[in-house]
């Protein structure tokens, strides 16, 4: 099954409500920032689902269900069939076409949307402006979670989509890799110290994921605009990008507009930041310079 694009518009999905192989997954996470330290708690977005959601969705618990729970840093991607397992018992299989949404920021959508694709599942979009745009044009909601019987979806691994510790290391020295920081300039310089330690990984240029998107209705800019940003930092030059964040979600959000552009080789590092803060001897650097 073939999808439009990556990302597919409301008008598109309004017009494919209630087809047979359509499910739709709301991937809602709220975060908010601690105020007694750095770092941020999540909230999961179950409770705005129940009071409203796009008809036929179905919520997905990036928080518990759909991240490796064994993990030490939170949000990491389960095993390749892990993952199938789980997306089957939503009645996701190999014929399915998947549309993710989330409400607030596009970037659990991402999450989810890349997870699909590293696991070899390419029927897969995001909804371009989200809940937000689907409610400011009137179309319908729904408080009914839709449920569906269980699918197979096959496991068609592609490890080379996300990136470790040790892929971060390696890439400060490669010059074949780009690595860009998708966090705001405060938090990149280290101005802001939102996870313990202050500063980006060396070598790191800075792609705000703010900057990717529309302000005006949330969507994201097209890739004949988006890959103008990513040509500023060497993206482009470079044959392999690896993009990380806070903890590998709004790394997603370039990740996707990379691919919008025609990057044809990007990998996510899952651990990100909160992996790479809690050994204090890794390095950091501070300040706007790569």
């Amino acid at each position: 099954m073939t999808m439009p694009g990556l990302l597919v518009s409301t008008e598109w999905l309004a017009g494919e409500l209630g087809a047979p192989d359509l499910r739709l997954l709301d991937a809602t996470v709220f975060l908010h920032v601690n105020t007694d330290g750095p770092g941020y708690t999540t909230e999961s977005g179950r409770a705005k689902f129940d009071e409203a959601h796009l008809p036929g969705a179905q919520f997905i618990d990036l928080i518990g269900e759909f991240s490796d729970q064994a993990s030490a840093v939170r949000f990491t991607m389960p095993s390749a069939a892990r993952f199938c397992e789980l997306a089957g018992a939503h009645g996701i299989g190999d014929g399915s076409r998947v549309v993710i949404y989330s409400t607030g920021s596009p970037m659990w959508a991402t999450r989810l949307w890349w997870m699909f694709r590293s696991v070899g599942f390419d029927a897969c979009a995001v909804l371009d402006g989200g809940f937000a745009k689907w409610q400011r044009e009137g179309r319908a909601t729904s408080t009914t979670p839709a449920t569906f019987a269980p699918a197979v979806l096959t496991p068609r691994p592609r490890p080379r989509l996300w990136a470790n510790r040790d892929d971060m290391l390696h890439a400060i020295k490669d010059p074949a890799v780009c690595t860009i920081n998708a966090l705001s300039p405060a938090v990149y310089t280290g101005e802001k110290n939102m996870y313990g330690r202050p500063g980006h990984i060396p070598g790191s240029v800075n792609v705000f994921y703010d900057t990717l998107i529309n302000a005006d209705d949330g969507t994201f800019m097209p890739g004949a605009k988006l890959k103008p940003l990513f040509e500023a930092v060497g993206a482009f030059a470079k044959p392999r990008v690896i993009c990380y964040c806070g903890g590998g979600i709004s790394a997603t959000m370039d990740a996707l507009a990379l691919t919008q552009a025609g990057h044809p080789d990007i990998a996510v590092y899952d651990g990100s930041m909160m992996e790479w803060v809690a050994d204090p001897a890794l390095p950091l650097t501070l300040g706007a310079q790569a």
